[in-house]
């Protein structure tokens, strides 16, 4: 076991603690692997099943599974029209439960996230039966500024690489403070305390993930 490997489970249990205090549903995960059998534990079979884009549920291999799970999979990259799109955020909406993961946490358990169109945040707040974010170690900040400020500078500009959009941070790497038409920062939200206990459940990774 390395230094950093304890150092995250340290971490993870002082993190844990501090959600379960906002009513969060915690859990640690030492491996990306664990993390995938935990997940898939979590969701009922046949139950209606969404996500964010999200490189993390990617790299864990979540989104295969449940594409070839006993799910109702719903699809949102098969929509070619923005009547299809709505149509497949709403029933988004009222699915079982949505997958996503977080730009940041901060070290007193709030939740950070950035979004363009604002879809993966609104069913974050509200609509599934259970949301599970899943969230490597590495985005773990220290106060609520730096959480956002790692979610402005560090996994927005790599996202607006990834999916080549028009903005500052493009060509600078850093958050310009833009309003382009591009700009995947229109909404910033803190997710301090979970409303409805075990509605938002959160696997902390011990392994890097996603930005």
């Amino acid at each position: 076991m390395s230094f950093r490997t304890d150092h995250y489970a340290a971490l993870a249990k002082t993190l844990i603690a501090k959600m379960e205090k906002r009513h969060f549903e915690a859990h640690y995960c030492a491996s990306k692997k664990e993390a995938l059998i935990l997940a898939l534990s979590l969701i009922p079979d046949g139950a209606s099943v969404t996500h964010g884009g999200c490189m993390t549920i990617e790299e864990i291999g979540l989104v295969d599974a449940v594409k070839q799970g006993v799910y109702n999979y719903i699809d949102r990259s098969i929509a070619t029209t923005p009547d299809e799109k709505r149509e497949a955020i709403a029933k988004g909406m009222m699915a079982h439960t949505f997958l996503m993961s977080a730009n940041a946490i901060s070290r007193d358990g709030e939740l950070v996230n950035i979004d363009g169109f604002g879809n993966r945040i609104a069913l974050l707040a509200y609509g599934p039966d259970q949301v599970i974010v899943l969230a490597g170690m590495n985005k773990v900040a220290g106060s609520l500024e730096s959480a956002i400020d790692r979610a402005r500078n560090e996994a927005a500009p790599i996202n607006c690489v990834r999916l080549n959009r028009q903005t500052p941070c493009l060509s600078t790497g850093i958050c310009g403070d833009c309003h382009s038409a591009d700009c995947i920062c229109s909404n910033i939200v803190i997710t301090r305390n979970n409303p409805i206990p075990g509605r938002i459940k959160v696997i902390l990774i011990g392994e890097a993930c996603g930005y």
